[in-house]
């Protein structure tokens, strides 16, 4: 099999899936989705990076005020999944959008989120690699910290979905399973910060 469509299996077997739900509680109840990132909401953007980066499909999990992020943000083929329990926190939008795979043909889901803009498609592409199975459990590495994006093959949907409580996400099951998670250092081409405070604003365009 050559290179070249082994990435083409990759674009199709593995699901770009962004978490976009959060209101923004410490941004005076902006949801993040719609925080302005380059002239465009930050939803956009973030989307824009998983497809730069090798994912073909994207799902999007929107919660806080979804409608207006429909209405506002041009998110053309991605499929928009519905959290109408995202106040719970990151591990309620996990589900739901892993949730939103099944009977897609999907075998992998690249988890990433939309308050992250400091991560690129170069990081993206790099956890991209790690895809070889629906067996295949990787994240990226700033510093050899685990962070974002994080590649869940199928095989770890459900063990994900049962360990995704609170605001943990995709936490508690990559510490269970340690010892079969590749880490993929991306600290030379992108940077973790999140946008969650006013002052994290100075890192949008």
């Amino acid at each position: 099999m050559t290179t070249h469509h082994r990435v083409e299996d990759t674009a199709t077997e593995v699901v770009g899936l962004l978490l976009a739900a959060g209101g923004g509680r410490r941004l005076g109840g902006r949801p993040k989705a719609l925080l302005t990132h380059r002239g465009r909401p930050l939803v956009e953007h973030a989307v824009g990076v998983l497809r730069a980066g090798g994912c073909a499909r994207v799902h999007v999990v929107l919660g806080a005020r979804a409608d207006e992020v429909r209405a506002r943000a041009f998110l053309p083929d991605c499929a928009l999944v519905d959290n109408p329990a995202w106040e719970r926190g990151m591990g309620a939008s996990l589900r739901a959008g892993l949730g939103s795979l099944a009977g897609t043909g999907a075998r992998a889901a690249l988890v990433s989120l939309v308050d992250q803009p400091g991560i690129g498609p170069e990081a993206v592409a790099r956890v991209l690699g790690a895809y070889g199975s629906p067996e295949s459990l990787a994240s990226a590495a700033y510093g050899g910290v685990r962070g974002h994006p994080v590649l869940l093959g199928a095989a770890h949907w459900a063990g994900t979905a049962a360990s995704a409580t609170g605001d943990r996400g995709a936490r508690a099951y990559l510490e269970e399973h340690a010892e079969r998670l590749t880490l993929v250092e991306c600290g030379d081409v992108a940077e973790a910060y999140d946008i969650d405070t006013e002052a994290d604003l100075a890192h949008l365009e």
